[in-house]
């Protein structure tokens, strides 16, 4: 079974795991503080602030970063460079690959993309590549 761990602010996230579930099954947690990991998965969050990863993820990978296989992170394209950049902060702090980017809640390819990628890269294995082409 596969478990996706997932922050959401504005509900673009949330919106984007609601669908994976629907077409997956998959089990999704959304984190909380104080939050303990008991089965390893893939971390989805946002980017906010111009580029940072937001407060309560950081948190929370503070004490379970060794618990993910995955990061993905959702953005906007607004924001150029910065896009979706949380993921990248992450898999670089953390040593966590970095699976996928998406905007705003996510179009059905994003989502069949992001289900590809878990599936064949990550699906409850050891950490795959650190780096992704399609991420």
């Amino acid at each position: 079974m596969t478990h996706l761990y997932y922050d959401s602010r504005t509900g673009n996230v949330q919106r984007f795991i609601d669908k994976v579930i629907q077409i997956t099954g998959w089990t999704a947690h959304r984190i909380h503080k104080d939050m303990v990991v008991d089965k390893p998965g893939h971390l989805i969050t946002f980017t906010t602030n111009f580029g940072k990863v937001p407060p309560l993820t950081e948190e929370f990978l503070q004490t379970q970063h060794s618990n993910f296989f995955s990061v993905t992170s959702s953005g906007n394209r607004n924001w150029g460079r910065n896009f979706g950049v949380a993921a990248d902060k992450i898999a670089e702090q953390y040593d966590i690959p970095m699976a996928f980017k998406f905007e705003l809640s996510g179009t059905m390819e994003d989502i069949n993309q992001f289900i590809d990628i878990i599936k064949n890269q990550y699906y409850d294995s050891k950490r795959g590549s650190k780096k992704l082409d399609i991420a």
